[in-house]
């Protein structure tokens, strides 16, 4: 079931490549061939043989359609009549096209011939040349006779003519034994249906032995020489040694094994490998000749030496005259006569007398001779020769270029110039030397493989644009790039990417959840040689493409607010980033420790987010608020920073604290103050001078130092006070205590007496006052009488109330006018004022300016005192 479900896929692929509309069947049965082909070799071997690739090959391409004509490019058709290379590389061509070949290239042949030789001269040889002109064949240009140009279409063995065209048998064969005989002359014939290509090597087992003879084993016909891999054993050519190789096919390599040999003439003796064992030294021969007066002048040899040379008949050096009897040791004399030996000219003879030695080589001999080209005579020495100027012009046998050459004898040479007219294959340029007619197809066979290369077949070059790619039943050999790996399905060997996989991706996401979706990892790039058509996409249903990453988290995860209160969570999407507020206070503590947050509920910058969102975070509200905390220690003053976290910092505030007696002001910084103890606080608040308090009962200050509380014993003052008595004419000097002692007897009380009467009234008067008295009433008296008289005279001096006030009038008059003058007269003086002091302040600068505003000021100072006396 298997096998025919490949078929048939097999077959609709073909069909989908064939180009009539009948392919198809034919197309179906042509992959059945290969085992009916095949199926007797397979028997008696039973295995295959790599001899088989060749036929392999042409099936493939039949199957694909890619077996084209080298020649004309185009594709072979199984009703085509077609012709096989049989002695070379079994290539199949067209019927016409390798007769026009065929004949083109004899053609050619011929008239290459027909131009060296010509038929008026040489009559046999130009017959002959037009009789064996060959031609060769389009890719491995065996030749091929005149004779053997194909006229009739034969199957591949060639044994049936014009075979049909049969979808049940191989196209262009007769679909019998093919019977050639098979290489190295077995013996045996081939017993495969007939095939293209070579055909296999013998698989008929027979008694063999190795290339050494040792070992005798079965083999295959085609395969019976063979190594069995021993020592070869054999004896060399030294008839001394034996061969050490491994068994090895041909002559055994020389001896070399190393020895001392003689040479010779047994002179010397050297270390030598075997098969260099005879030698000859460099030293003459040296024995002496049979005459007694000669030595040999021979090489190291080991022959006899022979008779002298000089022995016998003897001849002058020209050869014409005869001298007998002579002994070998007498020098021959010349004869006298002209040497008349042949120059090396061929023409003329030796004009000199006989002589020794050889004849001079240059002939100088004067002779008409006549250029190459025959269009130049000339009387020339006979050793030179005679070339004219005259160009060749005519056309070579390519039939594009010029001869050119100087003095050509008609005889052109063939255009050593390159072809390079581009081929039919539009890949390469041609090669061969210039020549006439269509160049030869171009021999390159590109192959057209599989991905995976195991399947593959060959097609002339210029054809792989038009072909596809073999269908290659091999597993293919990508690896999957996706994370699945092995777990993947296998698939057929194939252009292109791979089909998708189908299991789950299930690969973990960044927030810790699995992707649900099919597997859409990375897919391995498609091969570049072959573009398959688009095919039309079936709608899948996938999350995203493949070689895409993984698509955002589709999860439902709760998810708190920004401030992260509780019982304010929601539910959302895993990878929607988005926040959400629930417009709650933040109630999170500020950084001053003591306030909290009142802002609406929002991400805060110092707590890190539990989700792994990227929220746009926002501080707290700054606490604005004085602090209100209790220093430590105690202090009236209030903190003066605003409100701040951890303990205020010491008070610097400076207090000011009179001393005990209130005389001075002490000032303190208030943490200082607040430290020290109520003693030391006393005793730093004194100024350490006397107290400058008043005592209760008098006037006197307290004559202690300066003390905390009422001053002591304010009774017992020792300070003298004037007493007076109540005229104030008596006065005596009493000690403070002794007054208060006498007010007290009069039952007043000090503290009720005024300050200005203290002591005043304590001594009695006597006669003195009385007469003080009288004499300050009679004082008295004189001034009362003296004020009537003032009186009397202002009265008589009585001035009518009219006259007042026209008096006052034009006093007030006067006096205005003598102010509008003044005021323009002091505005006259403002103005002065100004450019001096602009004058000052350029030479001056700052001090004039304060200097002019120092007297500016004493200036309005006097007219106001001036105005203020006249009012």
């Amino acid at each position: 079931m298997a096998s025919t479900t490949q078929r048939l896929s097999l077959s609709s692929d073909s069909d989908a490549d064939s180009d009539n509309s009948t392919g198809g069947v034919d197309e179906l049965r042509h992959d059945d061939l290969s085992d009916t082909i095949f199926k007797s070799y397979l028997q008696i071997s039973g295995q295959s043989s790599p001899d088989l690739s060749k036929i392999q090959t042409f099936l493939t391409s039949s199957r694909s359609g890619a077996l084209s004509c080298l020649i004309c490019l185009e594709r072979i058709r199984t009703s085509d009549p077609t012709w096989s290379c049989i002695n070379g590389c079994f290539a199949v061509f067209h019927l016409l096209c390798i007769q026009s070949w065929a004949r083109q290239a004899s053609d050619l042949a011929t008239e290459r011939a027909v131009a060296r030789l010509s038929r008026e001269l040489f009559p046999l040889a130009a017959a002959k040349a037009l009789e064996n002109s060959n031609w060769s064949c389009p890719k491995c240009r065996v030749e091929y006779s005149k004779s053997q140009i194909p006229r009739s279409y034969f199957c591949f063995c060639g044994k049936l003519e014009n075979p049909p065209s049969d979808p049940w048998i191989l196209p262009h064969s007769c679909g019998e034994i093919c019977g050639r005989p098979l290489r190295y002359n077995c013996g045996h014939n081939c017993f495969l249906l007939c095939h293209p290509g070579p055909c296999p090597s013998c698989p008929k087992l027979v008694k063999t032995r190795c290339f050494c003879g040792t070992v005798e084993d079965v083999r295959r016909c085609g395969f019976k020489n063979f190594s069995c891999n021993g020592v070869c054993s054999k004896v060399l050519d030294c008839g001394v040694h034996r061969c050490l190789e491994i068994c090895h096919e041909g002559t055994c390599p020389p001896c070399r094994a190393r020895g001392v040999y003689r040479c010779r003439c047994g002179k010397t003796k050297e270390e030598r490998e075997c098969f260099e064992r005879e030698f000859r030294c460099e030293n003459p021969c040296e024995r002496m000749l049979g005459c007694g007066k000669h030595f040999c002048a021979e090489g190291c040899h080991s022959d006899p030496c022979g008779e002298c040379p000089l022995q016998g008949k003897r001849i002058c050096p020209c050869g014409k005259k005869v001298y007998e009897g002579m002994s070998c040791d007498v020098v021959v004399p010349t004869c006298g006569l002209t040497c008349g030996k042949m120059l090396s000219c061929g023409l003329h003879r030796c004009p000199e007398r006989c002589h020794r030695g050889p004849c001079v080589e240059t002939c100088r001999n004067v002779t008409v001779k006549f250029c190459r080209c025959g269009s130049l005579k000339k009387e020339v020495p006979c050793y030179q020769d005679l070339a004219c100027e005259r160009k060749c012009q005519r056309v070579r046998d390519c039939g594009r270029h010029a001869c050119r050459r100087r003095c050509c004898d008609g005889d052109c040479p063939p255009c050593s110039e390159i072809c390079g007219r581009k081929l039919r294959c539009n890949n390469h340029k041609c090669p061969s030397p210039c020549h006439r007619g269509a160049c030869a197809p171009c021999p390159v066979m590109v192959t057209i493989s599989c991905s995976c290369g195991e399947t593959h077949f060959e097609v002339p070059c210029g054809t792989e644009a038009e072909q596809k790619p073999p269908k290659c039943p091999k597993l293919c050999h990508i690896s999957p790039l996706c994370r699945h790996g092995l777990n993947s399905k296998p698939h057929r060997c194939h252009y292109g990417a791979c089909p998708p996989c189908r299991l789950l991706c299930e690969e973990e996401l960044p927030c810790g959840h699995k992707c649900k979706l099919r597997c859409h990892g990375p897919k391995p790039p498609p091969n570049p040689e072959f573009t398959l058509k688009p095919k039309k996409k079936k709608n899948q249903q996938m999350g995203c493409t493949p070689g895409s990453p993984c698509p955002p988290c589709s999860e439902l995860v709760w998810r708190s607010c920004l401030g992260q209160h509780i019982a304010a969570e929601q539910m959302m999407v895993c990878s929607d980033r988005t926040t959400f507020s629930c417009n709650n206070l933040c109630g999170n503590l500020l950084l001053c420790g003591n306030h909290y947050c009142t802002k609406t509920c929002h991400a805060l910058k110092s707590q890190p987010s539990k989700s792994g969102l990227h929220e746009r975070s926002e501080s707290c509200e700054e606490c604005d608020l004085p602090c209100e905390k209790e220093r430590k220690p105690s202090c009236p003053h209030p903190c003066p920073l605003p409100c701040h976290p951890g303990e205020c910092p010491p008070c610097k505030t400076l207090i000011k604290r009179s001393c005990h007696c209130g005389s001075m002001v002490h000032v303190f910084e208030c943490t200082y103050y607040n430290k020290l103890p109520e003693k030391e606080q006393v005793t730093i608040r004194s100024c350490g001078g006397p107290c400058h308090r008043k005592l209760p009962n008098c006037t006197h200050l307290c004559p202690e130092t300066c003390h905390l509380g009422q001053c002591p014993l304010p009774e017992k003052c020792c300070k003298k006070v004037t007493v007076r008595c109540k005229c104030q004419t008596l006065k005596k000097e009493w000690l403070c205590q002794d007054v208060q002692a006498a007010y007290h007897k009069t039952g007043q009380d000090p503290k009720d007496i005024p300050k200005n009467q203290f002591g005043l009234g304590l001594l009695p008067c006597n006669s003195e006052c009385s007469n003080k008295l009288k004499v300050a009433d009679s004082e008295i008296q004189l001034r009362k009488s003296k004020v009537p008289e003032v009186k009397v005279v202002s009265a008589e001096k009585h001035v009518p109330k009219r006259r007042k006030r026209h008096e006052r009038a034009q006093e007030t008059r006067q006096l205005s006018r003598l102010q509008a003058i003044g005021a323009t007269m002091w505005k006259f003086f403002i103005i002065i004022s100004i450019v001096v002091a602009l004058i000052l302040a350029t030479y001056y600068g700052y001090k004039g300016l304060l200097w002019l505003s120092d007297y500016m000021n004493e200036v309005e100072e006097r007219r106001q005192r001036r105005t203020f006396q006249r009012i």
